[in-house]
């Protein structure tokens, strides 16, 4: 049985609703409806191969974006539930919130915000919304998915204060230094603790990080040892995967905990008075942030500026930086639907628009195809 949800949760009869209204769905509650319709949409199809720190070729025992976003909602909804918070709206912020995002993880995204500078940047999270609110092309009475106020509301974490006005009530808070929902909170905080503990497995699986490296670090090394105490003589298989297991369980008793204790005393009555504090409710207590910030120092000295992540970083940089600057310049080289909008688009900054969602939304694999057909003499398919 699942305790009854806490006066500040979101629910349906709190809910804001959504852009274009809609009957209310029958056998599920309306966050459920968000989650199913993230879901079922091409653009979480695409996460599939599309890579969080390794390119998609380099082996299909890395994690994904996909992978990713599924491990995320599962800590979010632990999260949730044990705060009595609403776990269907946390798992749909969970499943979209890296929609948006380029081929080739952040150095996609580097690039891509550069190509777009003049025209005002690329930034993923906005991106994300751009797919559940305008790309996602499925229904019939509107486009994007139509997700509720408070899903898109969790999947906008950042938000440029030049970009805010256009939002209306969703970008209020980069405004006003207002909150988003709690559910919003730790999703944004599962989504830490995901990436972190998963790096370390997947650097360790690679071969760019070695078991005596991390044991340098406080929070890693406490697990570890705690672990070999346990069970001596394990596999350095079996030995990472129970510290890097040992380190989300900490991470998120250490949340929930410190989260508590903040919700009790600030004692929100409703989710108004959560979006009206000035401060974040859902927090790591201030050992955990420090231990944690140690380990991201650690993973960015050692797994993501490691030459063979910086190698094909660069490759990265260099695909989509001269796949934008090639359509800009000739957006007959784009396929027939894609070229249609960017050449009836008047404007220079609209075109270039068109050309940012085309290469948002391809997969790494898509994306270095595209090259080949772009650049290599003999692909002409």
């Amino acid at each position: 049985m699942h305790a009854p949800l806490a006066p500040y949760a979101a629910c349906d009869s709190n809910s804001r609703g959504r852009r274009h209204p809609e009957p209310p769905p029958t056998y599920r509650n309306e966050h459920q409806r968000d989650r199913d319709r993230v879901i079922h949409s091409a653009a979480f199809r695409r996460l599939e191969y599309k890579t969080q720190v390794f390119v998609n070729h380099e082996g299909d025992m890395f994690r994904t974006r996909l992978t990713h976003s599924i491990e995320v909602a599962q800590i979010a909804r632990t999260i949730a539930r044990a705060l009595r918070l609403n776990e269907d709206l946390a798992e749909a912020i969970a499943v979209a919130h890296d929609l948006g995002h380029t081929p080739f993880g952040h150095a996609g995204q580097r690039a891509l915000n550069d190509c777009m500078r003049p025209y005002g940047g690329f930034e993923h999270n906005l991106q994300s919304l751009r797919v559940v609110d305008v790309l996602e092309e499925k229904y019939a009475e509107f486009d994007g998915l139509n997700l509720t106020f408070e899903t898109r509301e969790g999947i906008l974490k950042r938000c440029p204060r030049g970009k805010a006005d256009s939002l209306g009530e969703l970008g209020k808070r980069f405004l006003s230094g207002g909150q988003p929902s709690l559910e919003a909170q730790l999703t944004n905080l599962a989504d830490e603790i995901a990436y972190n503990s998963h790096d370390i497995d997947d650097g360790l699986r690679a071969g760019l990080l070695t078991l005596e490296q991390l044991l340098q670090v406080p929070v890693f090394r406490q697990h570890c040892e705690s672990v070999v105490a346990r069970h001596p003589g394990l596999s350095q298989r079996r030995l990472a995967y129970e510290t890097v297991r040992s380190m989300i369980g900490a991470q998120v008793t250490d949340l929930v905990e410190t989260s508590r204790e903040r919700i009790l005393a600030a004692a929100p009555g409703s989710i108004e008075e959560v979006r009206a504090s000035s401060a974040p409710l859902i927090a790591f207590s201030d050992p955990m942030r420090s231990g944690l910030k140690e380990l991201k120092d650690f993973l960015m000295t050692n797994l993501y500026r490691h030459y063979r992540v910086v190698r094909m970083s660069s490759k990265a940089d260099k695909i989509v930086r001269e796949l934008f600057a090639a359509f800009i310049g000739d957006p007959r080289l784009l396929p027939s639907a894609t070229q249609s909008a960017a050449i009836a688009s008047s404007e220079e900054a609209a075109r270039a628009q068109v050309i940012a969602d085309y290469i948002a939304g391809m997969t790494d694999r898509y994306a270095i195809a595209e090259y080949g057909r772009i650049f290599t003499p003999g692909v002409l398919t």
